[in-house]
């Protein structure tokens, strides 16, 4: 018998699959073709069988760190794993009790796990250098901490590159008080990427060649198809703009599919997991993204899911196709499948350059068909955090079309003198532009004579291939429209300080849009062309009321920063290593804005403490413990200091880690 307040949880075992001859397969040329635009086909893993997770419940846990030898690509290599599993155990616990853990160091470096998300003194938080020394090898360290929570998180190392060769798994905590979500059936999906290339050896290649993974440049043919679209002017003048600025409209993903297999709870896309239902069942999948550099895009084509929690928190339900999870972040949706139908778990690299998948079907024998990935995504002008609310964007034309509708004297772009540029030549992929008075042409209220249009090109429909580095004229003084509570807090002004000029940097968004409404670039218009309804922040409220109602008492502006091409990340233009650590007041409430002055899509995890976002509704912000700032974007959220210590705080991609990474510390 169910209830509102009944759960009937069960964790997937291995399901033995029939013998081939017996197979019923739902699979047609989509599912081919997906598998084919694998960059670099892999061979099939030897074990047919769908690998689930291994379970550990209890309050004391044992856990081991080791070595071991696995084959995802038809090639042997060496992998760091927990109790020779990968992905470790998934550990669950009750929300109100003391855990003990064990972890026990067989490597021969330093090593450590970080309960992602897990609300615990510092020193239990497991981050080495900050109030932990981590565990030599050999060692033993017992983490010991009571749980305050429930929820779908995560554990993974914190050392080194262990994270990316095998060291994470999930947790689930069971409420102390009757679960508010109604379902029968429970799975954790897991993402992740994993790389037969040592860490090590990705990360030189990517300071070396930031691009070094990216076979997706534009090419020669690329070239005259543009040519052929949009006229050879156009053309040259939008590459010799992406050249100038050292910049690429297709630098989505720093690493891709041309190294990385896809995982889904350890399953290379070739072999796939499998999830069993029943008739009438209710089934809560809890997604997790494990990896180190890869946000996916998630949808179960012919389902809606109901997204019921976020980071671990309880939400109220919104139904949607799809939705962006990026690395480190968690959701758990609720589907209702149909009995005698197979339905695929599809996880697409937000590049486009590779996916893992899951079957879920009320027969071990029925598969869901693969569908295609999405065309792959070109980033643009509002990427870069440009002004663009002088156009009118249904005339606007880039590609040698007509842009009469443009009123620039709003457009601002700064705040600066911007002479010897000359507007009787201001030409936009090379089509004519009536209308237009360019003797009130602006940018940030300075005046620009003499500019130079001729050489402005905006071929293609954005304005990516600017200069950035050279187009910050006196940034402190250019300022967005107030958005209140629902995005940039009370302090609307963008201020780029000293540090932020200079090699490291090689773009600063003086108008980054609010990060809450935008689905993403590469998922922006799937409502009007697949009729699929995308998850954006803006979507989600807290189920219960907001815990701390106070007003903050200060604002932190935090800018992502970067430099692409030589592959440097800092914040505010200054690496971790030389940077101060950021100080908050024990008990106060305080605002955080995150600005991302890069191309790239960074998920900034706090350690230690909520971050709750601010979407608009007071009354019931969502607690978050890891948040997604798109490219040329701002976002905010607020963070009660209730907790004492050193906390991390960083980009969850790895190889960002390095540099976009600061400590907190609370007194």
């Amino acid at each position: 018998m169910k209830s509102q307040y009944m759960t009937k949880t069960m964790i997937q075992t291995t399901h033995s699959e029939p013998n081939n001859s017996r197979r019923r397969f739902v699979f047609g040329a989509s599912a081919m073709l997906a598998l084919m635009s694998i960059p670099f086909p892999k061979n099939a893993f030897a074990n047919a069988l769908s690998q689930s997770l291994s379970q550990l419940s209890g309050k004391v846990f044992d856990l081991s760190i080791d070595y071991k030898m696995v084959n995802f690509t038809g090639k042997s290599a060496r992998a760091t794993v927990v109790n020779q599993l990968l992905p470790a155990p998934l550990l669950r616990w009750k929300e109100g009790e003391t855990v003990t853990l064990r972890v026990k160091n067989n490597l021969d470096h330093d090593s450590s796990i970080h309960w992602h998300g897990i609300i615990l003194p510092t020193e239990m938080d497991g981050v080495p250098g900050f109030s932990f020394d981590g565990i030599k090898p050999g060692e033993t360290f017992e983490y010991q901490f009571t749980v305050q929570q429930s929820g779908t998180y995560w554990y993974h190392s914190h050392s080194g590159y262990q994270e990316q060769t095998g060291l994470f798994g999930a947790i689930v905590i069971d409420p102390a008080t009757p679960d508010p979500v109604i379902y029968d059936r429970d799975y954790v999906i897991m993402l992740s990427d994993w790389s037969d290339e040592a860490p090590e050896n990705i990360y030189a290649k990517l300071k070396k060649q930031a691009d070094y993974y990216n076979y997706r440049e534009r090419t020669v043919m690329d070239f005259f198809s543009d040519v052929n679209k949009n006229g050879l002017a156009n053309t040259w003048n939008a590459r010799s703009m992406w050249n100038n600025a050292r910049m690429s409209d297709r630098d989505i993903s720093d690493v891709t599919g041309s190294t990385y297999t896809y995982l889904m709870n350890g399953n290379p896309p070739q072999q796939g997991w499998q999830g069993l239902f029943k008739q009438d069942e209710k089934v809560r999948l809890r997604f997790i993204n494990s990896s180190a550099m890869t946000i996916f895009d998630v949808r179960i084509p012919g389902l809606k899911m109901s997204v019921v929690a976020s980071d671990g928190q309880n939400i109220q339900p919104v139904s949607v196709d799809e939705f962006r999870i990026g690395v480190a972040e968690t959701y758990d949706v609720i589907i209702e499948p149909e009995v005698d139908n197979a339905y695929c778990i599809f996880a697409q690299s937000i590049d486009r350059t590779g996916f893992t998948v899951g079957n879920l079907t009320s027969d071990a024998s029925l598969h869901a068909p693969i569908p295609p990935m999405d065309p792959r995504p070109v980033l643009g002008h509002s990427d870069m955090g440009m002004d663009m609310s002088g156009m009118d964007h249904s005339k606007m034309d880039m590609g040698g079309g007509d842009m009469s509708g443009m009123d620039h004297s709003k457009m601002a772009m700064g705040a600066g003198d911007m002479p010897s540029m000359d507007h009787s030549k201001m030409a936009m992929g090379g089509g004519d532009m009536p209308g237009m008075d360019h003797s009130k042409m602006t940018m940030g209220g300075g005046d620009m004579p003499g500019m130079d249009h001729s050489k402005m090109a905006m071929s293609g429909g954005d304005m990516s291939g600017m200069d950035h580095s050279k187009m910050a004229m006196d940034a402190t003084k250019a300022t967005v429209s107030g958005l209140g509570l629902a995005g940039f807090g009370s302090n609307n002004e963008i201020k780029h300080i000293d540090t932020e000029f200079g090699p490291q940097v090689d773009m600063r968004a003086d108008a980054p849009k609010s990060g809450l409404h935008d689905p993403g670039i590469g998922l922006r218009d799937h409502q009007q062309q697949f009729n699929r309804k995308v998850l954006t922040y803006g979507d989600i409220k807290g189920l219960h009321p907001t815990y701390d109602t106070r007003q903050p008492s200060r604002e932190i502006q935090l800018h992502l920063t970067g430099n692409m091409n030589r592959y440097m990340w800092s914040v505010n233009g200054v690496k971790f290593m030389d940077a101060a650590p950021l100080e908050f007041e024990y008990g106060e409430r305080l605002r955080i804005t995150l600005v991302n002055d890069t191309m790239m899509t960074h998920p900034m995890h706090l350690h230690g403490m909520w971050s709750e976002l601010e979407t608009g509704d007071a009354d019931f912000i969502p607690r978050k413990h890891t948040v997604l700032v798109q490219p040329g974007s701002k976002i905010s959220y607020l963070v009660t200091a209730d907790a004492k210590g050193q906390w991390a705080y960083h980009c969850h991609l790895l190889f960002h880690m390095p540099g976009m990474f600061r400590k907190v510390v609370v007194k």
